[in-house]
């Protein structure tokens, strides 16, 4: 079998190579291969890595201290989070009270063994103590949580104004890197923000000192009232503390990474996806898939075998083999020697077998309780350290510095120069897309003049959409400068460069607004003006179709908000048993469905009109691009498009991009033919047709369908 290839180490840079066989160590797990690095002899040592978290724990305090400052000016957020932090206190230091009242409760009974008599005003004490304990332990933890709810709220409420802020700012190869993908998915996923489980966290860790303090104190003074106390208390911490060593052993630290080649797993899991994928159904319905998918998935199944799952599972099932250690064989032993203690110190003083009993169970459930809560404290100095860090992205996020940088000239010095377009030239411009090798532009140079129309035509792939992506800057190029009016693209403002531009992208996309949101933001300036919104779908086509819709307007194409039934999935007909039948409550509720299906045609309409809602012949605007903006649209529609275009767009600079040939490109004054990344022939029509070049060819291949 012949051996996957890798990259090669980079140890200056710290790259993480499975193939550095000294320092990655690679290992099978069923159809996984797991490659582990092979770390320091202290992180060997069971324990001995959380010291590398106190370096983390110190870079981490000066944010601490930023969000606790934030958190400090969120309304009434002191008091909540007073509360919240003197109820884990409280209920940190009760354990430790009820400890001490066992205590008097094996005192009361050993006086009454010894003596033949019982304290009475004592065990009342004692007894309506543990009462109150017990009594305060619910109120708190019911006081806690309310403080809690409401404290967890305003945090999230608070931070997701600065994530959101930390997304919307984004570029677009900024928002595409994956490191910073990672970075904004750490701190923004789950119910809970960063921010509040970090408090959890530092008053988790505070509470725990609390609670080991307190029972450590109160632990050793009933120790010293008892026979064999400290003995029987060590040989009870001897078996917890070898079951912990025992499972540090089995987690994953440092750095690690695990892939799948088993082309048989592979395939299954693919076919899994594609049967529970809507987007696939049309496919495996019409092409008769079903027999076809059902023996691959067997056959991948067999080939295999029991190999197969989820790698964490894989991983226990792996760990399992390995659990009969000398750790384990000697834990379970050390359980039983307190109670051999137990016995041969039932045999030396026979009528203190009732105390004895008492003292053992006591000491045992209180050494384990201990020891547990240390070896919680110590593994809790890695959650520590992740939250610190946590808080730290949490902050960094909304800094991370874009990849396409800002201009500093404003643009246009004259805002009504823009009535009559804008120039554009592209100077040896050459882009690759980031994380690909090839040229999606090469060595392009052309000249658009002022109010000009251009038409960029060629095959699928040859680099027309990217031209429009470097005119607004979503990207940058890597070779070569695109001039704006004579001025570097890169000199200008960013929001004044887009600002007198109007695009129509051909991947576009439609936000999870309703369709006035979708419409009115194609001007963000005036958002909501419904007049103008509905003379943009007018001019896109779309304000028929609209207007037939449950909710016309105010529909929205896919809610961002799901609606619940009775905790059971939309559909549902029977549980049970039992009919299950929701229509009369959605009824009520004027519950709709989740989406509105429109078809690809009725999609882009919505695009136009989007693009509309920047007024065509307005002064805030000089350049319109289109990007294949009739891709789904039938023969008539494209049709009026295009007239509507050339009416509307008055001295607007205009570019079109488009496989299509005809329409626009008889009326263009500056036609570009691409084909593999490069601009091969500019010019107007007539005159790119007598050339007999590449246009002609495919323009006359096109014109072919038409003829008899």
């Amino acid at each position: 079998m012949r051996k996957p290839k890798h990259r090669g180490w980079i140890s200056s840079k710290g790259a993480f190579d499975p193939d550095d066989a000294k320092r990655v160590k690679h290992s099978k797990i069923g159809v996984w291969d797991l490659y582990e690095e092979i770390t320091p002899e202290l992180k060997n040592i069971p324990g001995g890595a959380k010291l590398e978290h106190l370096n983390e724990l110190r870079q981490g305090l000066p944010y601490v201290w930023r969000m606790l400052k934030d958190l400090g000016n969120l309304k009434n957020c002191w008091f909540v989070l007073s509360t919240y932090l003197i109820c884990s206190v409280i209920l940190s230091l009760l354990p430790a009270a009820a400890l001490w009242y066992s205590g008097q409760m094996i005192k009361i009974v050993e006086i009454a063994v010894e003596k033949r008599t019982v304290d009475t005003e004592l065990l009342s004490r004692v007894g309506t103590s543990r009462i109150a304990i017990a009594l305060l332990k619910r109120i708190v933890n019911h006081v806690r949580s309310r403080a809690m709810t409401t404290l967890n709220q305003r945090i999230k409420d608070h931070y997701s104004g600065h994530i959101f802020k930390a997304y919307a700012r984004l570029d677009v190869p900024t928002f595409e890197d994956p490191i910073i993908r990672r970075q904004l998915e750490s701190v923004a996923g789950g119910r809970n923000t960063v921010a509040w489980e970090s408090v959890q966290v530092l008053t988790n860790t505070i509470s725990t000192l609390l609670l080991l303090v307190s029972q450590v104190s109160v632990l050793i003074q009933i120790l010293r009232e008892q026979h064999d106390g400290p003995l029987l208390a060590l040989l009870s911490l001897i078996s917890p503390i070898l079951e912990w060593i025992r499972l540090q052993q089995f987690g994953f630290s440092g750095i690690w990474a695990a892939t799948c080649r088993n082309n048989d797993y592979l395939k299954q899991q693919g076919l899994k996806r594609m049967v529970t994928d809507s987007s696939h159904r049309k496919e495996i319905v019409a092409g008769n898939l079903l027999s076809r998918l059902l023996n691959d998935f067997h056959t991948c199944q067999k080939g295999f075998g029991d190999s197969g799952g989820d790698f964490y599972d894989l991983r226990r099932r792996e760990q399992m083999k390995d659990r009969l250690t000398s750790l384990s064989l000697l834990g379970d032993p050390f359980k039983e020697v307190p109670q051999i203690v137990f016995i041969l110190r039932a045999v030396q003083y026979p009528t203190t077998i009732p105390v004895t009993v008492a003292t053992l169970s006591l000491i045992q459930s209180t050494a384990s309780s201990f020891t547990h809560s240390v070896l919680s404290f110590f593994d809790q100095f890695g959650s520590i350290a992740e939250n610190l860090d946590s808080i730290r992205k949490l902050y960094e996020i909304g800094s991370v510095k874009l990849q396409v940088v800002d201009g500093t000239d404003s643009y246009p010095e004259n805002v009504q120069d823009l009535r009559n377009g804008i120039s554009l030239e592209f100077r040896h411009v050459s882009f690759k897309y980031p994380g690909s090798d090839l040229y999606a532009l090469k060595d392009v140079s052309f000249e658009i003049g002022r109010g000009q129309l251009c038409v960029i035509v060629g095959t699928n792939g040859s680099g027309k959409s990217t031209i429009l992506k470097l005119i607004t800057r979503i990207y940058d190029p890597i070779e070569g400068e695109i001039l704006v009016d004579g001025k570097n693209i890169k000199t200008l403002k960013l929001n004044d460069l887009r600002n007198a531009i109007s695009v129509l992208f051909q991947d576009f996309s439609h936000f999870p607004l309703s369709i006035r949101d979708n419409i009115g933001l194609g001007d963000p300036l005036e958002p909501y003006d419904d007049h103008r919104i509905e003379e943009a779908a007018r001019a896109g086509g779309a304000f028929e179709f609209v207007e037939r819709l449950p909710d016309g307007f105010d529909t929205y194409l896919e809610r961002p908000v799901p609606d619940y039934y009775s905790s059971l999935p939309e559909g549902t007909t029977s549980l049970f048993g039992r009919k299950v039948d929701h229509s009369r409550v959605r009824r009520f509720g004027g519950m709709g469905s989740t989406s509105s299906q429109l078809s690809g045609g009725q999609m882009q309409r919505l695009a136009l009109s989007r693009t509309f809602m920047r007024s065509l012949q307005g002064s805030d605007v000089g350049i319109l691009l289109f990007d294949e903006p009739s891709a789904s649209l039938d023969p008539q529609a494209e049709h009026d498009l295009f007239e509507r275009l050339r009416a509307l767009r008055g001295n607007k600079t205009m570019i079109f991009s488009s496989h299509r040939f005809g329409n626009l490109t008889r009326y263009a004054d500056i036609i570009l033919y691409m084909n593999d990344s490069e601009v091969l022939e500019a010019g107007t029509h007539e005159t790119l047709l007598k050339n007999g070049g590449g246009y002609s060819n495919i323009y006359n291949l096109q014109a072919q369908a038409f003829l008899p």
